[in-house]
């Protein structure tokens, strides 16, 4: 059998394989409540045969989303959407459902990526004031963060804590942690954002403590039986920043608290990045982190040919492989990756009949 097929458990909760389906931005919420739209889009990456599918990045505060129309998780109305969204997708999948909560700290009050994706400006229409580490912008003419104080982080913990059991309400089977890709968490992690001189800044043990206290939080909030995870970016690709070492030293203190999975991707942090994109370019960086701890490490990154992410997997590189383009342009990946692996899949009693000929032993039903 194709090891990307076998099963595999992470924490308490056992997945049918290792695809899991990362969390992808739609940027189609309603003052960050879940639309239509995410019925659709999660409704059909649930027929996808993937052992796992990951909502979006949802923000724990207003401030907190990229886009004014990113999908949010902090109050009431934001539950209750997210809540008939699931509703409807549960209905017809029994795939384990995940929840990637997050703050895009400076990196927030944007436009829409198809209207151009900049920042807009605190007091204009949609946007508002942003807030990081420190008072650095990401870009050079964009509105200057606030340095959060104590206060401020205490609020966002808290925050997240919130958003982390508002998930578990809602019956989310686990949660992944957004610290990587430039916002909040990672301008912490990362000397290039972070020029704190308090205790949040400076040394590598400083830089870490907002987001390992932001993981104890959730970790505490949410129920002790399902999985919390975390994703990270394994390099900012810039000169004196976040780079792999780090990354592994990070990972070994989430582990010792009892993180469940980390999601290795990379940069985001700073507009200079040089990065060297190509198929697997970022492997090695989950390679050096599986290398280095015993959880669950998940690879990302232009992983778009079933051989491709069955050799990952095969040769341990990383435990799971995650596809976010590459499923949005092919939902039925899975399906099309078990057939060409020899493996099975499985595929709900409507869609039995089209199984193709030549694989008569593709579906099990779902």
């Amino acid at each position: 059998m194709a090891k990307l097929f076998e099963p595999i458990t992470i924490g308490n909760l056992t997945l049918d394989n290792r695809i899991v389906i990362a969390p992808m931005c739609q940027y189609s919420a309603e003052n960050g409540r879940m639309t239509d739209w995410h019925a659709m889009h999660l409704g059909n990456l649930a027929q996808s045969g993937a052992g796992i599918l990951t909502i979006e990045a949802s923000a724990v505060s207003p401030e907190g989303r990229i886009s004014y129309a990113d999908v949010g998780l902090w109050d009431d109305e934001t539950e209750e959407a997210m809540g008939t969204v699931l509703e409807s997708v549960r209905r017809w999948s029994d795939m384990p459902i995940a929840i990637q909560l997050a703050h895009a700290g400076r990196k927030a009050s944007t436009a829409k990526p198809w209207d151009g994706g900049k920042q807009i400006a605190p007091g204009a229409e949609n946007g508002w004031q942003t807030v990081s580490a420190s008072t650095l912008p990401f870009l050079p003419d964009e509105n200057p963060p606030e340095a959060l104080d104590e206060a401020g982080l205490a609020r966002i913990r808290d925050a997240f804590a919130d958003a982390a059991r508002r998930a578990a309400r809602l019956g989310i089977d686990a949660v992944q942690i957004h610290g990587a890709h430039g916002y909040l968490l990672h301008q912490f992690l990362s000397p290039l954002s972070n020029k704190r001189t308090d205790r949040y800044g400076g040394s590598l043990e400083n830089r870490m403590r907002f987001p390992l206290e932001v993981y104890d939080a959730v970790r505490a909030a949410f129920p002790a039986d399902r999985p919390v995870t975390m994703r990270v970016s394994g390099t900012d690709w810039a000169e004196g920043g976040w780079d792999i070492e780090q990354t592994v030293a990070f990972a070994k203190a989430l582990e010792a608290r009892g993180c469940a999975a980390y999601h290795v991707s990379s940069g985001g942090l700073d507009a200079g990045q040089q990065i060297p994109v190509g198929p697997n370019y970022q492997v090695p960086l989950a390679r050096k982190v599986k290398e280095a701890v015993s959880m669950p490490v998940i690879a990302v990154g232009l992983i778009t040919e079933p051989e491709q992410a069955e050799a990952i997997v095969s040769t341990g590189e990383a435990d799971m492989i995650g596809l976010a383009r590459t499923v949005l342009y092919d939902p039925r990946w899975p399906w099309h990756a078990a057939a060409a692996l020899g493996a099975q899949v499985k595929a709900a009693p409507q869609f039995l009949r089209c199984q193709p000929r030549v694989y008569k032993e593709l579906f099990k039903q779902a």
